[in-house]
């Protein structure tokens, strides 16, 4: 069966004035479908094999094309906006027309020159149109395990879990909104640490590094900190998680690994106030 959408190889059964009529070697005409005269390879004859791409034309007919899209079904991929309207987006796969995005299948704020991550579907004109909701196209059998470095694309935020990544464009993932560190939007590409793979093989990532890391590179930054304060850092262990965050863009579980480090090692000191160099 022909599938639209996809990538096939097909059979030349017969040709026509308007092009020629493909379909598989054991299929019949009655099915085939129309290759039209101007996407024909110069050379080619009745019985050959061509690779082409199926899809939907303008009048609601089955035609194929030997321009192969970035994108087919069952893929994702980041597409350019090259136009935006009241009913949706507009964006370059590699066809003379371009792919719409509806507006209901759109997810956050969209505007021309934008990359989304997108995938295919097939609406209910038989049309190939593309969707940002992409959870259910990912993929829970990466190659990755704990504390690998990966890169993706943030494809969805919840304020009660945090933001939903696809990891390679094609792997499910999770950044906790515990583990959030910085303002992040829909279509942000990110490199994150894989912090467990789920039993389920869904990624479970953090923006940080894993612990005995976290310890050096917050302790250096608070350092830092102390040396442009003048020696002294107006938080300790009664500050609020919200303040340390806002202050240092890090966990109050992090801030006192770090400060108990530097105490350790004598650099600081624990006052009333805060936290002071000993050096």
């Amino acid at each position: 069966m022909i599938e639209i959408g996809k990538i096939q190889t097909l059979q030349v059964m017969r040709r026509t004035p308007e092009g020629a009529y493909l379909n598989f070697k054991d299929g019949k005409d009655g099915s085939a479908i129309l290759l039209p005269r101007n996407q024909e390879p110069r050379e080619f004859n009745i019985g050959d094999e061509i690779e082409v791409f199926v899809y939907t034309d303008s009048e609601g007919d089955t035609v194929a094309t030997v321009r192969k899209p970035k994108l087919t079904i069952g893929e994702l991929g980041l597409l350019r906006v090259v136009e935006t309207t009241k009913f949706g987006a507009f964006l370059d796969w590699g066809l003379p027309k371009d792919l719409l995005l509806p507006l209901k299948e759109q997810v956050g704020k969209i505007s021309t020159g934008d990359l989304c991550l997108v995938g295919l579907y097939i609406n209910n004109n038989n049309k190939i149109c593309a969707t940002m909701h992409i959870y259910n196209l990912l993929s829970s059998e990466s190659p990755y395990k704990k504390n690998d470095r990966v890169s993706g694309t943030v494809y969805s935020m919840n304020g009660d879990f945090g933001l939903f990544v696809a990891v390679d464009n094609k792997y499910h993932g999770l950044v906790h909104k515990n583990e959030l560190f910085g303002n992040y939007k829909e279509g942000d590409q990110i490199e994150v640490r894989v912090k467990k793979v789920r039993d389920d093989g869904k990624l479970e990532l953090s923006m940080r590094e894993a612990a005995y890391n976290e310890i050096e590179n917050d302790a250096q930054m608070i350092m830092e900190r102390l040396k442009l304060g003048g020696g002294i850092l107006s938080i300790n262990d009664n500050s609020s998680p919200e303040h340390i965050k806002n202050e240092l863009n890090i966990s109050k579980r992090a801030f006192k690994r770090a400060v108990g480090r530097l105490l350790k090692e004598g650099a600081v000191k624990i006052t009333e106030e805060g936290i002071e160099l000993t050096w």
